[in-house]
This record gives structure tokens, sequence and C-alpha cells, in this order.
């Protein structure tokens, strides 16, 4: 919608374009309502319409997810369109989902665990938190093709993390626990390790039963040194990776969660 159109929209009109008309019915502003926390003297609830910018707001989540089912359909015929071309030209394709699956079963894992502190939430804006969605999803691609795959964890998954996460459907069922406690709750206090590139302490190699913590934050270095600072309040151990080691890094040893995998 144009920024033009925006501005001439009326109270009464409804609120949608032309281009969207085989997507949305067309709804005024008072045609949907929400609860607006007032009662009138009987103790009847008072609704309110949305306003514009809440409609707006509205109608472009309808239309993701709209996008993303038309989407998987389109990928679903692509990959049998894949297998059916693979097949009369004699080529073996990778494993499936549900191969992956049964795999998943079948592998045992390494008695160490990734942790992901989604305890952020607050320091960060929308566009951010879909970031460390992201990032988490990539890790989680990776870990599930591993040989030797690792037990993942999402700690401080609160309601928030919980709508973001909600994009992705079927999450529930994956391969991770999910704990709406901090890590603190979930695993021993000395069985923790808070991965922090402001640590001195250089980690060389990975403890068995041992839960490494990653921060979910996408902080643009607005928070330079909270992990760290986190893990000294809370007196646990805390350590970073040997990146000069390996890595020839100009900046500062911050790693994105998915590059910590």
């Amino acid at each position: 919608m144009e920024d033009s159109e925006r501005n001439n929209i009326q109270e009464d009109e409804p609120v949608h374009n032309e281009q969207e008309d085989n997507h949305f019915p067309q709804f005024t502003l008072f045609d949907i309502r929400i609860d607006s926390g007032l009662k009138d003297d009987e103790g009847n609830e008072i609704p309110r319409p949305f306003t514009k910018n809440q409609m707006r707001k509205w109608l472009k989540k309808v239309k993701w997810e709209n996008r993303k089912a038309e989407k998987r359909a389109k990928e679903k015929a692509r990959a049998k369109e894949r297998r059916k071309e693979a097949r009369e030209a004699n080529i073996v394709l990778g494993p499936n989902r549900k191969a992956l699956k049964k795999m998943k079963l079948e592998r045992p894992k390494k008695n160490i665990s990734i942790v992901i502190d989604l305890g952020f939430d607050h320091l960060m804006m929308e566009k951010d938190r879909f970031k460390v969605i992201k990032q988490i999803l990539r890790c989680y691609s990776i870990n599930r093709r591993s040989e030797t795959p690792i037990q993942f964890y999402i700690t401080s998954f609160g309601e928030r993390s919980r709508s973001d996460m909600s994009r992705h459907n079927g999450y529930e069922h994956w391969d991770i626990d999910f704990h709406e406690e901090s890590y603190l709750e979930v695993f021993p206090k000395d069985k923790i390790v808070y991965l922090t590139s402001e640590s001195d302490n250089v980690i060389e190699e990975f403890e068995e039963n041992t839960a490494y913590i990653i921060g979910g934050l996408v902080d643009h270095n607005k928070h330079k040194g909270l992990c760290h600072k986190i893990a000294m309040e809370q007196g646990i151990r805390h350590g970073q990776l040997p990146l000069d080691k390996y890595i020839n890094m100009k900046t500062r040893k911050v790693l994105t969660i998915d590059h910590g995998k």
C-alpha cells in the first residue's frame, strides 16, 4: 500500500487494496473489534475497533500466512519433480525428511549439551529476534544431519519467543528440548559453561556431561560483555572458543549462534 493511500484511509472505508482482493475479504475498521478492557454500567465488555495501524499489521500477518502455505505447496511440488527426474536418471538422492527422522532416532548422541539462552527478548527489536530464530533453525538443521549429533536445548523460552517460533509449523515436534525455565533450573550449576568472547578461559576440549550456553542475543554491540557479566554474577564457569588458533578475525571475536555450531 503506497503512503499516499495510507493517508487517505477514512475510518469507515475498507482497509485493503485491489491486488489483495484474492487473499482478503473487505473489512471496515468497525467490522473487527478487539477487547478494550472497559465495561459499561451493566458490566458488559465495550469493544473497540482496530486502529488503522492494527488493521495493517493484521492484514500483513494474514498475507504472510497465505504466502507461506503457497510456498510450502510449491516446495512439495518441486521436491516431487526432483525425485521423479532423479529416478529417471538413476541418480541417488540424499535422505529425505522421513529418513532423517529415522536416522535421528537410531544415532547415539554425544553426552554434551548445547543450550541457547533466550533470556534477552526484552533487549531486541522484533527483526533481531527473528534473526535469532533463523540462526537457531540453521543450528538445528546442521545438528540433525550430523553423524554425531549433540543434544540441543533452548531455555528461557517465554511467551514472546514461543510466538516468534510459532511462525515455523511443527517446531514442537523437533528434536529440541524447550524449557521456559532458565538453564540454571535445568542443569546442575557445576555442569554449566557460558560461552563468551570476553572470558579469559580458552576451551580446547569439550567436557562430557556439560552444558555449553550460547547467548541468544543479536545486539549490534549495544550490550558488549553482557553474557560474561551474567556468568560472573551467577557464579558459573565461562569460556571462549580458541578462535585465534583457527580463524584470522580482524574484529571482535563474536560469533553468530550458528557459527557456534
